[in-house]
């Protein structure tokens, strides 16, 4: 039962970020539109930090289950990557 893992912060809270890093990214995008800056914004900052705290999250997780519950881990830490392409594959596709 993978659904069980998923109660646990360290397999919810990747996420859980990376849900929000897609939704900073659309709700950016509906507002502003897509501009090319000097700087980068506000925004851009929080996704980087989204994405990066991530990082230690997952392989929390991966280091604590993985050992335990190989399969149910494994599902969770696909869903868990899945998520992050999503959010980095959108800002890839809007960079063009």
């Amino acid at each position: 039962m993978p659904m069980l893992l998923l109660k646990h912060p360290s397999a919810f809270l990747p996420l859980a970020m990376s849900l929000a890093a897609l939704a900073l990214i659309v709700g950016y995008v509906g507002m502003f539109g897509i501009t090319r800056q000097a700087d980068e914004g506000a925004a851009a900052r929080i996704f980087q930090l989204l994405m990066l705290g991530q990082v230690p999250l997952v392989a929390f997780f991966a280091l604590k289950w993985l050992p335990r519950r190989p399969g149910q881990a494994l599902f969770v830490l696909a869903l868990q990557v899945g998520a992050a392409l999503a959010a980095i594959g959108l800002v890839l596709l809007l960079e063009r």
